[in-house]
């Protein structure tokens, strides 16, 4: 028994000042601090594009790369975009040149070069609502809708943490497997997955009858828990129960820009659907992640 599970058992008693002593967090130890700022030099590449996107292709870092793929597939000239690799692993979210661009050391991040100063972005429902807004897309001006489809949006970024952070690490990622913290998580993720499933009975996309925003930020993480794709729990979450969040996974997938945006900054998965970086949109095509991934 390792001594995590002889302190559970035991039952812990936080000290009266948490001090930072050891490493935590498995795998993500190494990168795991209680401190902000940058660790080291480094300048962030331009591309030649007006927007700059610095992310990774996790779910937070889909949703705006599937907007972005939306947007061109809508004739939007302007939403051409750089997309570079951050490798949080290796700790590039803490570099000089990123933290400038999110001193919150997440990603992803959004520089947009296209008027005389450029403009930071970041948080990725923050991103979401600044390009919708810039474009005039996905996010609708009569006022009820959307609010509604704003509500949706924010709970998503308050509700997806329970289920990363929560959840994820808990079932997945931590290096022992402690009954209280899986079960108090997995019955969270069980009742968002039920609200959505409800809305979604109710409704053939999340704020209503029109894809948005809204859709874009919550697919890759609740349709990627129906999918299977994420931490290999659709088994343990019975996710086969939710049968409207199931229709509407699979509706959303079918679209060619989510397909797209999707492989952007992704390091998981089969090769194929990896497109490391991307500088324009005939990469899809010409396979460009091989020649990132030699280096």
């Amino acid at each position: 028994m390792t001594d995590s599970a002889d302190s559970e058992s035991a039952g812990y008693v936080p000290p009266k000042v948490w001090t930072w002593d050891k490493a935590s967090g498995g795998r993500f130890a190494s990168i795991n601090r209680p401190v902000a700022g940058a660790t080291h030099e480094k300048p962030l590449p331009v591309g030649r594009h007006p927007l700059q996107l610095y992310s990774l292709g996790t779910p937070n870092g889909q949703k705006v790369t599937i907007l972005l793929e939306e947007l061109l597939a809508l004739g939007h000239a302007g939403a051409e975009y750089d997309a570079w690799l951050i490798r949080i692993g290796d700790g590039d979210q803490f570099g000089s040149g990123f933290v400038e661009a999110n001193p919150n050391s997440k990603i992803p991040a959004l520089v947009d070069r296209s008027g005389a100063t450029p403009v930071r972005v970041f948080e990725s429902g923050a991103i979401l609502t600044y390009l919708a807004e810039k474009f005039g897309a996905f996010l609708p001006t009569e006022p009820a809708a959307r609010a509604e489809t704003l509500s949706w949006l924010f709970w998503q970024m308050g509700s997806a943490p329970f289920l990363g952070g929560g959840f994820g690490h808990f079932y997945h990622y931590a290096p022992v497997k402690l009954e209280y913290p899986i079960n108090r998580y997995a019955m969270e993720v069980k009742r968002q997955l039920d609200v959505l499933d409800r809305r979604l009975a109710e409704t053939e996309f999340v704020a209503g009858e029109a894809y948005t925003i809204a859709d874009m930020a919550i697919w890759p993480w609740y349709g990627g828990v129906v999918k299977g794709w994420l931490y290999e729990a659709a088994e343990f979450l019975a996710v086969e129960e939710y049968r409207n969040v199931r229709r509407w996974a699979d509706q959303i997938l079918a679209r060619p820009a989510v397909q797209r945006g999707r492989k952007v900054n992704r390091l998981t998965g089969d090769p194929a659907d990896q497109l490391h970086e991307r500088h324009d949109a005939g990469d899809f095509d010409t396979k460009t992640q091989d020649k990132a991934a030699a280096g």
